[in-house]
């Protein structure tokens, strides 16, 4: 096991670079109540640097969340009497998915049996980039034996409520005390990238393993992962691979909210003022 302390950099943009260079990330998130959820995933991704973003959600939500932000593009997609994403969209989805670099698909979706199977289809997609979180990842916790099924290129990015269910519903016994044991198990059962959230935020893929040192306890507010979804989402489109592009996406994450922090107290930090503070916390990277 190799202990990373290095954090990766992108790599310069190109003279001649233009919107297509630097990725296309199709968000898939959101549903009547939450589309705050969609929006800050849009909003983070486009801040991080991708060149195109798209944001997927129910239809009725859809309004709210394209008045949010006009620089990233919307898909009203099929929804079920609650308001969520409906099995009904799935073609739209897979169809979006063949045109995007990267697919980031879980906050503010809810829990269906739609959705379940939404979240295989795209798991078994062979070659795709994909980043699941929030909803996404307790859909999938309900998916038996994912792991076997899973093709596509995944990283996964649970809270440690959310990594429980994961636990539980693939190997069905009690998770490890051990964060470190926990993150490494998973992500060698399942071949994925895992980002372990939390104070030191665990990222591994099963042989490297990097523990963060940014961040702090205002960051603990609602959309925070959200906001990193986007950004290791941008940062998978820009070309980086998906433990790099995870690492550096925590990183940055956990420097913006002590930026953020700095101007305003952690008491007051809310997800959007990480967002804001990304400019600048790229630029530190980008100088170090």
């Amino acid at each position: 096991m190799e202990i990373i302390r290095e954090i990766p950099k992108l790599p310069p943009r190109p003279a001649d670079g233009h919107k297509g260079t630097f990725g296309r990330v199709l968000v898939i998130a959101g549903s009547i109540g939450m589309t705050g959820a969609a929006a800050l995933v849009g909003r983070a991704a486009l801040r991080a640097g991708a060149g195109l973003v798209r944001v997927a959600t129910a239809k009725s939500a859809l309004p709210i969340v394209a008045s949010i932000e006009p620089a990233y593009t919307t898909l009203p997609l099929a929804e079920d009497t609650a308001g969520r994403v409906s099995v009904k969209a799935m073609r739209a989805i897979l169809n979006a998915a063949m045109e995007n670099d990267v697919v980031a698909i879980g906050p503010g979706l809810g829990q269906s049996t739609g959705l379940r199977t939404i979240v295989e289809a795209l798991l078994r997609h062979e070659g795709l980039r994909l980043v699941i979180d929030g909803d996404g990842l307790n859909n999938l916790s309900q998916i038996p034996d994912w792991a076997r099924k899973r093709k596509s290129d995944l990283v996964v990015t649970p809270h440690p409520g959310e990594m429980e269910r994961l636990w539980t519903g693939l190997f069905r016994q009690e998770m490890p005390e051990d964060r470190r044991q926990t993150a490494l198990q998973m992500a060698r059962v399942t071949e994925a990238v895992v980002a372990l959230k939390g104070a030191g935020t665990l990222v591994t893929d099963g042989l490297q393993v990097y523990v963060n040192t940014t961040g702090n306890p205002g960051m603990g507010t609602a959309g925070s992962g959200d906001v990193l979804t986007g950004v290791i989402s941008a940062l998978m489109g820009q070309g980086l691979n998906s433990f790099d592009a995870t690492v550096l996406g925590v990183y940055v994450h956990g420097l913006a909210g002590d930026i953020a922090a700095a101007r305003l107290g952690q008491v007051s930090l809310i997800a959007t003022d990480i967002i804001d503070a990304l400019p600048e916390a790229f630029q530190k990277v980008a100088g170090s």
